[in-house]
Order: C-alpha cells, then sequence, then structure tokens
C-alpha cells in the first residue's frame, strides 16, 4: 500500500457527494486523489460533472483526512489490504464497470483476478430443492477451480460458501459493512474459514452498519467481479433480482434454475428466463457449455496457429500478446490494457477476424483461435 496517497484515497470516498464515478473523473483530470485535494475551486469547477456543491465540499474537507488515517491504523492491524483504483491489483472486471468502488478493502487469499469467478444468489429461505441444487452446481463446478463469490447472507449465499469451502474451492464474501464485524454474526464461522480460502471484500470503512441502503452497492460488486451469475432460487422481488438486473447491465451472463410454476421461490428465477434476462441451466455442465469454459480447456492443450504472425502489424502483434494469458477477452480490457482507443481495436479485430486468427463472440468479448 501506498501510504503517501493511501489517506487521500481514503479520503476521496468520504467527501460528501462525490460518489464513485465523480471520483474517478476527479481522477482522470487531477491525477491523483492527493492532488485533488490541492486544488483550488476555480480548477474544480472546469472539471465535468464538478459544480458549486461539489467543489466546495472538497475544499473544505481536509477534515476527512483524520478520520482516514483512523482507518489506516486499523486496516494495517488487521492486515486488510485496500485496493484503490489505479493500483494494479485492483479487480480487472470491476474497472469495467462505470459505478465500481473507487476503493476496496480486501482481506484474503484469493486472486480477484482469477481467470474463472462464478457468482452465486438466490433467496434468504431457500427450499430443499434450492439447497440441492446450489451443493450440486458447486460440486460439479469443482473440476473447473473457479472463484466462488457471494454475499454471506442467509440461505443461498452461506450454502454457496459452505460447500465451496467443502469442496476444496476458493469462495469470496462481498459484505455490506465493514471488516470490523460480520453480519449475520451466525455466519463468522465461516467468514473466517474463507480468509484461509477465499475472502472477505467491501467497499465499506470500519464502523458501517449493515443498513439496508449497503445491500445494493454490495450487489454492484458481486455482479462486476463475476463472469457468470447463477440465481437459484428467488421470489418476485429481492437482492437476487437486484444483483440480477445490474449484472445484465454489465454485460455480464446471468443464468437461472427454472422452479414449478405457481411456486413463489420459483417466480424470480421463472421470470427472468421468460424476460431473456438469463438463461436456463439444470446443472453445471449447462453453464460450462454456454459459458465456453470446457472448450478453453481443450484449447490449452491445441497449439495456435502461427501462420500470418510475420504478417501482423505492431499494434495486431500487441492485442495477440493479450490473448497469451487470456483465451476470451472483452474489447474494453483490450483497449485498457493496450491502451489503445475503442475505435481503433474494434478496426483491428475486425481485420484480424478476417484472417482467421480470433472470433467474436457474444458480450463484446473475443476469443483467441
Amino acid at each position: 500500500m501506498n501510504l503517501n496517497e493511501l489517506p487521500y484515497q481514503i479520503g476521496l470516498t468520504l467527501i460528501e457527494g462525490i460518489g464513485d464515478v465523480n471520483a474517478k473523473s476527479l481522477l482522470a483530470y487531477c491525477g491523483s486523489s492527493k492532488e485533488i485535494f490541492n486544488q483550488k475551486k476555480a480548477h474544480l469547477l472546469k472539471i465535468p460533472g464538478i459544480g458549486e456543491f461539489l467543489a466546495r465540499s472538497i475544499v473544505n474537507s481536509r477534515n476527512v483526512l483524520r478520520r482516514a488515517e483512523e482507518e489506516i491504523k486499523f486496516i494495517q492491524k488487521f492486515k486488510i489490504t485496500p485496493l484503490f483504483f489505479s493500483d494494479e491489483n485492483y479487480p480487472l472486471r470491476l474497472k469495467y464497470c462505470s459505478d465500481s468502488p473507487v476503493l476496496l478493502y480486501y482481506k484474503g487469499t484469493a486472486d480477484l483476478n482469477k481467470e474463472k469467478i462464478v457468482g452465486v444468489v438466490g433467496t434468504r429461505k431457500p427450499s430443499d430443492y434450492g439447497k440441492e441444487k446450489t451443493q450440486e452446481l458447486i460440486k460439479e463446478l469443482k473440476a473447473s477451480n473457479v472463484i466462488i463469490l457471494s454475499g454471506l447472507a442467509y440461505g443461498i449465499d452461506i450454502w454457496a460458501h459452505k460447500t465451496a469451502l467443502e469442496e476444496g474451492l476458493e469462495t469470496v464474501g462481498v459484505l455490506a459493512h465493514g471488516l470490523d464485524r460480520i453480519y449475520p454474526q451466525l455466519h463468522d464461522k465461516i467468514a473466517k474459514k474463507m480468509l484461509n480460502n477465499g475472502g472477505l471484500l467491501t467497499d465499506f470503512m470500519s464502523g458501517t452498519n449493515p443498513d439496508a441502503v449497503n445491500f445494493p452497492k454490495r450487489n454492484r460488486i458481486v455482479a462486476g467481479l463475476c463472469d457468470a451469475l447463477v440465481v437459484v432460487e428467488s421470489k418476485r422481488q429481492g437482492g437476487s433480482l437486484i444483483t440480477a438486473t445490474i449484472a445484465n447491465s454489465y454485460n455480464k451472463d446471468v443464468f437461472a434454475f427454472p422452479g414449478r410454476a405457481g411456486d413463489p421461490l420459483a417466480e424470480g428465477c421463472n421470470g427472468l428466463i421468460k424476460q431473456n434476462k438469463a438463461c436456463m441451466i439444470e446443472n453445471a455442465a449447462d453453464l460450462l457449455y454456454a459459458m465456453q469454459w470446457e472448450e478453453q480447456e481443450k484449447k490449452k492443450t491445441r497449439p495456435h496457429q502461427t501462420a500470418l504472425l510475420l504478417n501482423l502489424s505492431e499494434e495486431e502483434k500487441i492485442i495477440l500478446k493479450v490473448f497469451e494469458k487470456k483465451d476470451q477477452v472483452q474489447i474494453d480490457e483490450l483497449s485498457y490494457t493496450t491502451q489503445l482507443p475503442v475505435s481503433k481495436i474494434a478496426a483491428l479485430l475486425l481485420q484480424m477476424e478476417f484472417s482467421d486468427l480470433i472470433k467474436s463472440k457474444p458480450g463484446k468479448m473475443y476469443e483467441r483461435v
């Protein structure tokens, strides 16, 4: 952690009215969180989205740095890792979500940039069917070595975490409060086990209560951090459907288990499927097929074609280097990694597709042939 910048990074999240979107805009214009605090009001007013109220809040916000120093003592004492938006180890999947947290607090062993992350969510009062489907899904995903992501809540969430631990899979819980507590308290033992085979993640500082308004914010992290989101069981309304809606807005793949017509616990999943907001699955094999993860595993044993590589431009070679680490990459990630504009990337990808070097996939994804 950068102790010179960290007080200002934490302080930025404490300025009244800023929020994550404006914070990123300020960073883009000012260069660093520290520089934001050094700006004069007149300069701040020239930044898009920063009006009179926000400019005044920033100029008069020196007092938040004292609270930031208190938080630094807390994270050092409990060996918590702060992940700021501009850090290399910040979760790359979240960087492409416009409203993702500018600062995260993480404690655990799992790599948040691991190749495959599956979010599993559902009702807080599941039926035996919902529990069984959750267990079956995760047991069948074991061979794919995915991270299981959820919210540590009652019901489907905790069943997902417990089953992942039993199967030796890493599992990460996203919290709606600070890392100084576990809510619900009943899940404290599970949470401690997760620290050694997964982790706990939040964008809330210590001392933050698990208030109702925090859970939708928590849900956006679950939606943004996973590659695939699975809704196991849900009523017509609830946090799981909020998470699914957010995941759709992020162009994530959403899946749902169907249930009996007229069953209140199936209304949410059936509704997602009927409205084409989720793909119906009956088991993990359906998910693996839809995500083409089994095919990716097979491709790892096949050499990529080398024909035409000598005729590639330097920019095309840079793009192919990104595919050396991943079989599938989203166009926004390619742009961010290569530092080439999306419009330029799109033109290059089209040419490379004509040359049978890559092929396009749903959700602005591209795959190495």
